[in-house]
């Protein structure tokens, strides 16, 4: 799914791709992925018809350890899925 691949892109650096599959009307126009966290791990908690909650663990650039809980918004535009939006989940709730 698109969830996991957009994963792997923050993962490998690909900013194109993540881009790409960002939709128009919410993604910025430039991301710069060589200077930031280096994602670690994912887990998907729940995926139901347009949303998906899910957790990343990240280190920072320091080399501390971090971790967040999203629910992210997808669109399907041309038969193509796209990230729409997201927004954090309560750390009280995981």
């Amino acid at each position: 799914m698109l969830m996991r691949s957009r994963y792997a892109a923050y993962f490998l650096q690909d900013a194109a791709y993540v881009l790409a599959t960002w939709h128009p009307d919410t993604r910025p126009e430039s991301l710069d992925l060589q200077n930031g966290p280096r994602y670690v791990g994912l887990k998907i908690h729940e995926a139901h018809a347009d949303q998906v909650e899910f957790t990343v663990r990240l280190k920072l650039p320091s080399g501390a350890p971090h971790r967040f809980r999203e629910r992210s918004r997808f669109v399907q535009e041309g038969g193509e899925w796209l990230y729409l939006d997201g927004e954090l989940v309560s750390p009280k709730t995981f």
